[in-house]
C-alpha cells in the first residue's frame, strides 16, 4: 500500500483544514487508517484512528471535539477534518495504514505540513 497525504498549508488560529490520504491498491477496505503528527522538536504522536469498516474511531484525548477522522473506501481515501486550529497544532501530519489483523502500522505517507499562525 502506498499512501499520499495532502491538504496541509498555512492557516490562522481558529481556521479549519481537511487533510486527505489517498491509498493505492484495491485492499484499502481491509486496512485500519490513522493520522499521526510530529511537531518541531517533539516526538511523533497519535492523532486519530479509524478501523477498516469505519465502525470505530479513536482520538488523542487533547484533540477530541476538534478533529474528526473519516474514510471513503470507494475512493481509497482517509480524511482528517481539523477545526478551530491552534498554534500548537503546527506539525507534519502523517497518514498510516495497517492490515486490520495486524498491530503495527506498516505503511506511511510522506507527510503534509500544517502551520497555524497565532
Amino acid at each position: 500500500v502506498q499512501l499520499q497525504a495532502s491538504g496541509g498549508g498555512l492557516v490562522q488560529a481558529g481556521d479549519s483544514l481537511r487533510l486527505s490520504c489517498v491509498a493505492s491498491g484495491r485492499t484499502f477496505s481491509t486496512y485500519d487508517m490513522a493520522w499521526f503528527r510530529q511537531a518541531p522538536g517533539k516526538e511523533r504522536e497519535h492523532v486519530a484512528t479509524m478501523t477498516y469498516r469505519g465502525r470505530t474511531r479513536s482520538y488523542a484525548d487533547s484533540l477530541k471535539g476538534r478533529f474528526t477522522i473519516s474514510r471513503d473506501n470507494a475512493k481509497n481515501t482517509a480524511y482528517l477534518q481539523m477545526n478551530n486550529l491552534k498554534a500548537e497544532d503546527t506539525a507534519i501530519y502523517y497518514c498510516a495504514a495497517k492490515f486490520f489483523a495486524n498491530n503495527d502500522y506498516a505503511f506511511w505517507g510522506q507527510g503534509t505540513l500544517v502551520t497555524v499562525s497565532s
